[in-house]
């Protein structure tokens, strides 16, 4: 069986024993936009449960626009201009606009990207264009604590602003259920230390968080508890994605609203139920730019783990062009030498450092899984102090697990990785939609 699994940005073709694959999991196929400009501008002319855009904006002495950094295919290029026309048309000048990129804890967007995702116009428009930098505490401001106690320290230019709108995309998060909507400010918007506390081992351990669930998930309120500190969003824009990168939907409105009517959107996409659980899963972490570095591993790998038995293997395919990834979490995955001791001390004393909650993670699925990994980006012996297992194809690694599992073994394929979400039809994400789940979902009051 010939298979073209997403690997970087020209993709990676494998051959599998057909006899061994069960499932070839791919997101479900949803219509394209076909004028996305189009749905976009309709989107802000309106939208669900708020006023149009250019009302809301009408009287306010400014605006912060902010959207993604690259590490997120979101076209802001199509969803961006929308928004601006319609703040220019409410009054506002260019150079009363800025659009802030929610870094997180990621490096700043360099003029290239910057380019790339708003496209030239946009960025030569006379519109201020920053990244937030969450380890500038002085840039933030703070706003007193979580119900669990994390601090809660938000970027000043957006708690500032007069107007403030929120362009995401939604898609399964790998902890917080989907991703989009609050996340823009938290993690988003946050200091390092508010991004600590969402990433806390206490809500990364957490039963329920887990990709595609907001019943009762623990960071999804975290989120939420930052971002009614904060203010919340006066609008947000949201959209969802096909495999192709292409724009399926756009959702604008309500900060509560619209980025629920995404999700419902994108559980439709992403989610595959399955009776029953394989040996073996293929996976990637989605190809460019997710798979730039090996931090987000996680998400390729944990997602995968939601329909493998216990015992069995998951073999991953990444690029990894830039690594491992930033300093903090380079160094943390070549100074840990047992990462299961290392999660329960954590678990014990409440310890954590930045990025700590992606070696959590992987650990959780180290738990009961082998990880097969298949990355030219870093060094077979440096992926060994990544506990992974070097592979060097996606062939190797089926031939080994097949010897390990024996020859009726089962394989899933997923050349999406993260971005579809399988789930057994036992799991309660199998027996509940979206909407459903939010009518279970509770949320810290204003």
């Amino acid at each position: 069986m010939h298979i073209e699994l997403r690997y970087g940005q020209q993709g990676l073709p494998i051959e599998l024993p057909d006899e061994q694959v069960t499932h070839l999991l791919h997101l479900s196929p949803v219509p394209r936009l076909n004028h996305p400009d189009e749905v976009a501008r309709e989107a802000c002319e309106e939208p669900i449960d708020s006023p149009p855009l250019r009302e809301l904006a009408r009287g306010r002495k400014d605006a912060c626009v902010v959207i993604s950094d690259i590490t997120r295919p979101v076209p802001n290029h199509i969803l961006v201009p929308p928004i601006l026309e319609a703040l220019i048309a409410a009054g506002l000048d260019p150079q009363d606009i800025l659009i802030v990129v929610a870094t997180g804890l990621h490096r700043a967007a360099t003029e290239k990207e910057l380019r790339e995702m708003l496209g030239a116009e946009v960025v030569a428009g006379g519109y201020r264009i920053e990244s937030h930098i969450a380890r500038d505490q002085e840039s933030h401001t703070y706003l007193g604590r979580t119900r669990r106690g994390t601090e809660v320290w938000v970027d000043s230019r957006y708690i500032q602003a007069d107007l403030r709108v929120l362009v995401s995309l939604v898609e399964p998060h790998v902890f917080a259920g989907y991703s989009g909507g609050r996340k823009a400010i938290c993690p988003g918007l946050s200091g390092a230390e508010t991004i600590l506390g969402f990433h806390s081992p206490a809500l990364i351990e957490a039963p329920k968080a887990v990709a595609g669930n907001i019943a009762d998930n623990a960071t999804d309120q975290e989120a939420y508890a930052v971002a009614t500190l904060a203010g919340r969003a006066d609008f947000t824009i949201n959209c969802t994605l096909n495999e192709e990168r292409e724009l399926t939907g756009i959702f604008g409105g309500d900060f509560f609203s619209a980025p629920l009517a995404a999700m419902e959107l994108a559980e439709k996409q992403s989610k595959v139920i399955i009776d029953q659980p394989v040996d073996i899963a293929v996976t990637t972490n989605a190809g460019y730019p997710l798979d730039l570095t090996f931090y987000q591993v996680i998400k390729g790998v944990t997602a995968a783990a939601a329909i493998v038995k216990p015992g069995g293997t998951i073999i991953i395919a990444q690029e990894n062009a830039e690594g491992i990834g930033n300093e903090e979490f380079t160094d943390l995955m070549l100074d840990v030498e047992e990462p299961h001791q290392f999660v329960r001390q954590a678990l014990a004393t409440g310890d954590n450092q930045i990025d700590q909650w992606g070696l959590h993670q992987l650990e959780k699925v180290l738990r009961d899984h082998q990880i097969y990994n298949y990355s030219t980006g870093i060094p077979v012996q440096v992926q060994r102090q990544l506990f992974v297992e070097p592979i060097s194809s996606v062939e190797e690694g089926i031939q080994r697990a097949l010897t390990e599992h024996g020859p009726e073994a089962t394989i899933a394929v997923i050349p999406e990785g993260p971005y579809v979400m399988p789930v057994l039809s036992s799991d309660p994400r199998g027996q509940m939609n979206v909407r459903q789940m939010a009518a279970l979902a509770s949320y810290e009051s204003d």
